[in-house]
């Protein structure tokens, strides 16, 4: 595996069972990683993300850095042919390959701007740390995508449902106090229309269509209640709109997720990636009940992780 940053680059079917494994037996291949380096960047802040891929690199025997690129190093240019008399001090053209003599795997946490869709979708921070490191890098979430995330997400579907049919799979928008990127929504939907191994359902106040390139084969519902009937799992997420880009459209507070609204539900487990603003996206009542798997969702990016770096050690 050269690359990680989206459904396309993996076999969904192998990482999830290469996980399972290595949450029963987390040190099986502790010295695959040995006197190799993973080097961790962020863009953006980040707790599960960094501690998790530092976790399943330890366990694989591998050494891992952290470097907040934003915080501790030069800004960093990424157009091409620019003339760098502004506040850019070095191009990644002249810091990507560096890195690339320094690590072994580079794992890169960018995040849009919610300003111009345009650059952020073009993904361009994470394609020139592809183009220049020469190494394989690994997608710790970008402007439109949040593969770990995703990945986890199936990895605790699988081991959380063992019925003989498909489940039912609803992703449902939440309000939030603020505009949060699609990224997560993005790339839930991907992921599990790429697994296709369930009903899924997207629903949303009309004016929260996502990118149907992400979205295409769910079927997408503008009633809330009318979609979470029946379903089996309930990952509730927050996004701004993807067509009035970055737009707060309406913050309709109907939408929290309760457990009067998990009655019509075939008992539905309830997801969310985290952090999570209570009694705003979900109350209280859900998050500690017995119907939250939030925190095996989060345990599990560990074993995500772990999977994807093993590949690209080539275990």
């Amino acid at each position: 595996m050269k690359q990680f940053i989206s459904a396309a680059d993996a076999d969904i079917e192998v990482l999830v069972q290469k996980a399972l494994e290595y949450k029963i037996d987390p040190f099986k291949h502790s010295s695959s990683g040995v006197h190799k380096r993973i080097g961790c960047l962020f863009l953006n802040p980040s707790m599960r993300t960094r501690l998790s891929t530092q976790i399943a690199a330890q366990n694989l025997g591998m050494e891992s850095l952290v470097f907040n690129v934003g915080q501790e190093g030069w800004a960093l240019e990424f157009e091409e042919g620019v003339i760098m008399n502004g506040s850019s001090i070095e191009h990644i053209k002249d810091a990507a390959p560096v890195l690339g003599k320094y690590f072994d795997i580079l794992a890169i946490r960018t995040f849009p701007s919610l300003k111009n869709r345009e650059d952020d979708y073009s993904e361009l921070f994470l394609k020139q740390f592809i183009k220049y490191a020469s190494v394989p890098v690994i997608s710790l979430e970008s402007a439109t995508l949040h593969p770990l995330q995703s990945l986890a997400d199936i990895i605790t579907i699988t081991e959380s449902f063992k019925e003989d049919r498909k489940p039912k799979i609803v992703l449902s928008w939440a309000p939030h106090v603020k505009p949060l990127p699609q990224c997560v929504a993005n790339s839930f939907a991907q992921w599990i229309n790429a697994w296709d191994k369930s009903d899924f359902i997207i629903t949303h106040p009309e004016g929260y269509e996502l990118d149907e390139h992400f979205t295409q084969g769910a079927t997408i519902c503008y009633s809330q209640d009318e979609a979470l009937a029946g379903a089996d799992f309930v990952y509730v997420k927050n996004w701004s709109s993807y067509r009035e880009y970055g737009q707060v459209l309406n913050n309709n507070s109907s939408w929290m997720l309760t457990n009067e609204k998990l009655k019509p539900t075939n008992n539905g487990k309830v997801m969310h990636c985290l952090p999570v603003r209570r009694n705003v996206e979900l109350s209280d009542e859900v998050l500690d009940g017995p119907n939250s798997i939030v925190t095996l969702q989060a345990a599990n990016r560990v074993w995500a992780a772990q999977a994807v770096i093993a590949s690209m050690l080539g275990v």
